[in-house]
């Protein structure tokens, strides 16, 4: 089958910086699925992501949909001709709606009888007429936040369209996209280039736009240029550059023809927190800071510039004005919350609301106080330390440095308390209890950083459940998904041994709902609580019905439910877990059916008669001896390992035993016998949930 190429490019005003690697990969995968759907064959897909354009080349492109068979029923065969002899009507109504001779036409045989059918080929649609539709669909499935309108027209993308080119090789694919027609010119680099470029194949667009526009279309190629010149400039002052992953892909999305530069600003400002300082250049001005060979930051920073300047020191110049009075501004607050004591700000907290049926920041800063406290008890930690550092956690809210960099909360605060005289581990209480912000975030490191943070996400949890504003699947504006797994994430991974009922009996002892809505809220944050582990596990490509196994126990220990969890996986994996589920599945239906009261508390061995019913009995009483000390030490998936050597006997009993036999007491027994290799399981979890 002939193929071609195909390029095409989405030419616009500046992309969203942040989101351009995401629309770009988002497109070619778009791309990709419409032509899998549309059955069009195709090689590989590159994909092109800059300021003011997407593009994809799609190589080795089917020239067209390959033809399809297709079979078409009509009437009955005996319906297909008169008393004469001659094609009915019917007959030849059909064949003129396939459009051939009633002579076409041919008859199967079908359990109901003999019918017509119509054979024909359908021919495959011409790729080129596709695209343009594939390429719009593409383009509507993008994610998109907020869409833009332009000028008069309705039409709806991210940013206006400017140009647009399609090309199948060198032909121009005729149609129009968004009010724009389709052709084989570029443009190039804003400063760098003037007037349009025309691209003659789409293997030559990459080079077209580097030789003649100054325009690096390769989002990836961009990226490392970007890191190995930031690299280059800082290593001639001496410096380390620090390149987060996030800005980076920021600052590729920001230019086309990247040229990396080095400034500096005044070391007086290194005696403001360095978070401040990183704030200030990398949030705010997209610049990248260094730092010496011990990670001390240093006075200089590295920023892109989208333009080859004949004169770059006027350039460095700009860049060193611009930030000076951003770091000043820094400098200044850093200086004047110093001179007031972190503590005589908590007193103001009271005058600032959390939310409107759960007070102010003050009082939720006094249930902390109580919560953090217990909490640091019952992990090993300084209950004094925790109640202070809940006491100091929300008060730099109220300095002028978090009100001018939002992000620095707790930072500021663990800064002032250090400055304060307060203990190392109550300024890291302060500034751990906002972690983990989110998924992939650091966890505290000190337990009173644990405490507080458990603390705070448990505040928040039952407050807002308590006063019935949950979060819903539209709105959660009080984070309480994050809270939630941020909490799970704590206790999980810093293997902290504590129930959840446990936890929300302290946090909710410090508000004022009565007896019916504290029982209420409780049970409603547990299962929410342990609801969030299904999308935990779900990344770890674990799946719902081991979770299911496992919340059958009713498990409310996070650490305990995740050991479980992952125990169960590792089995589910065994040769063995097949079998013994559906042995599990079928004495739980067996279980079923009888009043488990009416059954003996043990296995009588004097009613064994059957060697099956015999070795399976003394296989069991070897495997819970052999697994009650792993259960106590929390090694489950030991314990199901060896509960996994039971298949062959289990199998053999049911093959071989009648379990519900006529003697009643012998009956008893074999039930009795299977509820112990039940219960032999259900020490870790319910594995008759697992298919």
């Amino acid at each position: 089958m002939s193929t071609f190429d195909f390029l095409v490019e989405i030419g616009t005003e500046e992309l969203p910086p942040k989101t351009l690697k995401t629309l770009s990969d988002a497109f070619a995968a778009q791309c990709a699925d419409q032509l899998q759907t549309s059955n069009i064959a195709f090689d590989s897909i590159v994909a092109y992501a800059a300021p003011r354009r997407l593009a994809l080349w799609v190589k080795g492109l089917g020239a067209a949909q390959p033809d399809e068979a297709f079979e078409r029923k009509g009437p009955a065969a005996k319906a297909a001709y008169d008393k004469e002899g001659n094609p009915s009507r019917a007959a030849l109504g059909f064949a003129g709606s396939c459009g051939v001779a009633f002579a076409d036409l041919e008859t199967i045989d079908t359990p109901k009888g003999e019918w017509l059918v119509y054979r024909g080929v359908k021919t495959g649609a011409a790729t080129i007429d596709l695209l343009p539709q594939l390429v719009q669909t593409s383009l509507d499935n993008l994610p998109i936040a907020k869409r833009m309108r332009w000028s008069s027209n309705r039409f709806e993308f991210v940013r206006p369209l400017q140009w647009l080119v399609m090309l199948a090789d060198s032909q121009v694919i005729p149609c129009s996209m968004m009010g724009i027609e389709a052709g084989n010119h570029t443009r190039g680099h804003r400063f760098h280039s003037t007037g349009t470029l025309t691209i003659s194949h789409p293997a030559a667009y990459e080079s077209t736009l580097l030789d003649q526009g100054h325009v690096i279309a390769s989002f990836e190629k961009r990226r490392d240029v970007i890191r190995a010149e930031a690299q280059r400039v800082a290593a001639g002052k001496g410096v380390t550059v620090v390149i987060p992953d996030g800005l980076l892909d920021e600052v590729t999305g920001l230019n086309e023809w990247p040229v990396a530069l080095i400034a500096q600003f005044e070391e007086r400002f290194l005696s403001v927190p360095s978070e401040a300082l990183v704030s200030s250049m990398e949030d705010h001005q997209k610049y990248f800071h260094t730092v010496d060979a011990a990670g001390a930051m240093q006075p200089y920073f590295v920023f892109i510039a989208n333009i080859e300047s004949k004169d770059p020191s006027a350039v460095i110049a700009g860049n060193e004005k611009v930030i000076r009075p951003r770091l000043a501004d820094a400098a200044f607050f850093w200086d004047t919350d110093k001179s007031m004591p972190l503590a005589d700000r908590v007193a103001r907290l009271d005058s600032v609301m959390f939310q409107k049926d759960l007070g102010t920041t003050g009082d939720k800063r006094r249930r902390l106080e109580q919560t953090a406290a217990a909490i640091a008890t019952k992990i090993g930690g300084n209950p004094e330390w925790a109640a202070r550092a809940a006491q100091l956690a929300k008060a730099d809210l109220v300095t002028d440095m978090v009100g001018e960099f939002p992000e620095l909360q707790g930072i500021a605060g663990s800064y002032y308390a250090l400055h304060d005289g307060e203990a190392d581990e109550v300024a890291q209480g302060i500034r751990e209890h906002y972690l983990p912000a989110g998924a992939g975030d650091p966890l505290p490191e000190s337990l009173t950083g644990m405490a507080v943070a458990m603390a705070d996400r448990l505040d928040n949890l039952t407050g807002l459940f308590g006063i019935g504003q949950p979060p819903t699947g539209t709105r959660d504006p009080f984070a309480l998904r994050r809270a939630a797994l941020g909490l799970l994430r704590i206790l999980v991974e810093k293997r902290i041994d504590l129930d959840i009922g446990e936890l929300l009996d302290i946090a909710l002892a410090q508000h004022d709902f009565d007896a019916d809505t504290t029982a209420t809220t409780r049970q409603q944050v547990t299962e929410y609580l342990l609801d969030r582990f299904g999308a935990w596990y779900a990344d770890d490509g674990i799946a719902a019905e081991v979770i299911q196994s496992v919340r059958f126990n009713h498990i409310t220990k996070p650490m305990d439910f995740d050991l479980r969890v992952k125990a169960v996986h590792a089995f589910s994996q065994l040769p063995e877990a097949a079998a013994l589920a559906a042995a599990n599945k079928r004495v739980g239906n067996l279980l079923g059916k009888v009043s488990l009261a009416d059954l003996p508390g043990s296995v009588d061995t004097a009613l064994l008669s059957e060697s099956a019913e015999i070795q399976l009995s003394k296989d069991i009483a070897a495997c819970l001896a052999a697994t009650a000390p792993l259960v106590a030490a929390h090694a489950y998936t030991d314990c199901l390992s060896t509960l996994a050597t039971l298949r062959a006997a289990v199998d053999t009993f049911f093959d071989d035993v009648m379990v519900m036999a006529e003697d009643p007491a012998v009956r008893n027994n074999r039930l009795a016998l299977l509820k112990q290799l039940r219960d032999a399981f259900l020490q870790v979890a319910d594995i008759s949930h697992l298919s």
